[in-house]
């Protein structure tokens, strides 16, 4: 394990120019009254994204306006109702459902909705509408107020005690409350709120006890300029049962818990974007850059293939001192169509940051293993009845630092015990069908699920330790090196959308998008520098493991160590064609590394 870097920057901000307008506290609510007194008779809507306090922004809103109306209170269908109109989406499982196709209006009764509309255009003065929804009761208000909530904030809170949107489940298994949002709400509040970005006055920032109002102005010139540079997303980190101490220990993170097992660094749909506006942190959703600029962030080519949907993920499975990972495999890309209802699976790869003694990877099935009994074998141990054998019927493979391992869907596969992982892969988010779990039960005591009868249908039997060998290990193809710099392609597997390639270099190096996003992690050397050749973004600093985002907009832009560091190396990953080739002279070939 390498010395600790205390320069991993765990809350990245993206500034704004001096003098932005930021209210705090409660002069968020003091500024929604001063502007809605502006005109004679305003209607003022606060949409909430579910996970949102809406009962503390009506008490908020009630200390400064006389007329504040529940939108869902007043017009939204029973719960029984809207249990029952999704219940084909969520199934029994606690973890998997089917993506819902419903709107948002779709949970509104459409005639209490239509006299809401009603009563709220005979009122004289102003009036407030709160809640998910508010914007349904008033298509065109005077002021629209969306206050937004980043995905892992919500999960906190679900594990809180936080019931879904007009739920009762306040002591539900997490895993069932994260399926609804998952399946359910996230998808209606997304294509909701999208439609309101164009429209909207103030975004309200309530991550925290200390609300945030940021103009509409703001919030749009935010994302305009996200695209022009490359940025971070905030990452965050999570104990589990098999964590280490790496992550801990290396980028110097604090926390009262036992180890941390993830870090998601870079999975905009969950993550958030935090502006710095003269010192003071506004957060919102990472998703709001993704669904407002797609083009200019994946480029067009990467959405007219995936829409605005981020399709690459960087996490960090930490198991250094910890465990084994659970023995999974991931569906294949009919399955997870037909079952789920997503447009394409978790193809992955490890990418090995450290590996400490005996750490490797488990990856597809021992030569002269029968399918049958090993299917046998992990019912079994699934029943209590005996041990999986791991050792008869799946491959082990010792791991070295810098090492990459391509995991296309349908193979067999898990980190072992002291082995540093950066995942990089398709973003399906929870999609992994757990085999074996060693015995262990989850952080709350409860057995972790397993799904066989999903992994069944989903293993690909021909991956033995041949065909492994010769197409998931450590395919890296030396594209060009020089004076300072060598370029490699490193995978990801020909079945998989995804590439890479990693940079060695000493020197400066210039890089192009070629019109489709880059995600790049510092996977050697203390800090480098982005910097852009015309000078259209400020330098930026990047810290070893940091995950940054460069959007298609940038074009070219360069790389180069910190002063004072030595030789670095960054791992890129982008979607296979869809960028617009150029013709590509070897000198084009030494600073992109582009091939596809």
């Amino acid at each position: 394990m390498q010395a600790a870097q205390p320069n991993y920057d765990t809350d990245p901000r993206l500034p704004q120019p001096t003098g932005t307008p930021v209210f705090v506290g409660d002069d968020v609510w003091a500024e929604l009254a001063a502007a809605a007194s502006r005109t004679d008779r305003a209607v003022v809507v606060v949409d909430c994204y579910p996970g949102v306090d809406e009962e503390a922004v009506h008490r908020a809103l009630e200390g400064v306006f006389e007329h504040v109306i529940n939108v869902p209170d007043q017009a939204a269908k029973p719960i029984d109702d809207i249990d029952a109109l999704i219940a084909s989406n969520l199934g029994d499982d606690r973890v998997f459902g089917f993506m819902t196709h419903h709107n948002l209006a779709d949970l509104y009764d459409a005639e209490r909705l239509e006299a809401l509309r009603h009563r709220v255009a005979e009122r004289e003065g102003p009036v407030v509408l709160v809640g998910w929804g508010a914007a349904l009761a008033a298509p065109e208000p005077d002021l629209m107020v969306l206050a937004d909530m980043p995905r892992w904030e919500i999960q906190l809170r679900m594990r809180a005690g936080l019931p879904n949107w007009r739920s009762a489940n306040h002591d539900e298994d997490i895993l069932r409350k994260y399926k609804r949002g998952f399946f359910v709400e996230w998808r209606m509040a997304d294509r909701h709120k999208k439609q309101l970005y164009d429209s909207l006055d103030y975004l309200l920032d309530t991550t925290t006890d200390e609300p945030k109002l940021i103009t509409g102005d703001t919030f749009r010139s935010a994302l305009d300029q996200a695209v022009t540079r490359p940025f971070r997303v905030v990452p965050y980190f999570d104990p589990g049962v098999w964590g280490g101490h790496w992550m801990q220990e290396v980028l110097g993170l604090d926390g009262d818990v036992p180890n941390y097992a993830w870090a998601f660094d870079c999975v905009p749909e969950e993550n958030s974007l935090a502006l710095d506006i003269d010192g003071v942190r506004v957060e919102m959703p990472s998703m709001n850059l993704v669904l407002r600029k797609p083009i200019e962030l994946l480029g067009p080519g990467t959405f007219a293939r995936f829409g605005a949907d981020f399709p690459i993920r960087f996490d960090f499975l930490d198991t250094m001192g910890g465990g084994n990972l659970s023995l999974q495999v991931h569906p294949l890309t009919g399955y997870i169509q037909e079952k789920f209802g997503m447009k394409y699976t978790q193809d992955e790869s490890y990418y090995l940051l450290d590996v400490g003694e005996d750490g490797g990877v488990y990856l597809g099935r021992k030569p002269g293993a029968d399918f049958d009994e090993m299917f046998d074998a992990l019912e079994r141990a699934q029943r209590g009845e005996s041990t999986f054998p791991d050792e008869k019927f799946v491959n082990r493979f010792p791991s070295k630092k810098h090492d990459h391992v391509l995991i296309p869907a349908g193979t067999i596969h898990c980190s072992t015990r002291n082995t540093m992982v950066l995942e990089i892969s398709a973003t399906s988010y929870i999609f992994t069908f757990k085999m074996w779990d060693w015995d262990r039960v989850g952080l709350d005591g409860r057995p972790r699920p397993v799904h066989l009868h999903h992994a069944r249908p989903n293993v690909q039997w021909d991956r033995d330790k041949e065909w492994v060998e010769r197409n998931l290990i450590n395919r890296i193809e030396l594209l060009d090196e020089g004076d300072g710099y060598r370029i490699e392609r490193t995978g990801l597997h020909e079945l998989e959308f995804i590439n890479t390639v990693r940079h060695w270099f000493s020197v400066p190096t210039l890089r192009d998008t070629r019109s489709t996003v880059h995600v790049i992690n510092l996977v050697e050397g203390r800090a480098a520098i982005v910097e852009s050749p015309t000078g259209a973004f400020e330098p930026y600093e990047v810290h070893y493991a940091e995950t940054f985002i460069v959007p298609a907009a940038v074009g070219e832009y360069t790389i180069r160590p910190a002063d004072g560091v030595g030789e670095c190396a960054t791992l890129t990953a982008f979607v296979r064609g869809t960028d617009f080739p150029r013709s590509v002279t070897g000198e084009d070939l030494r600073f992109t590394g582009r091939t596809d």
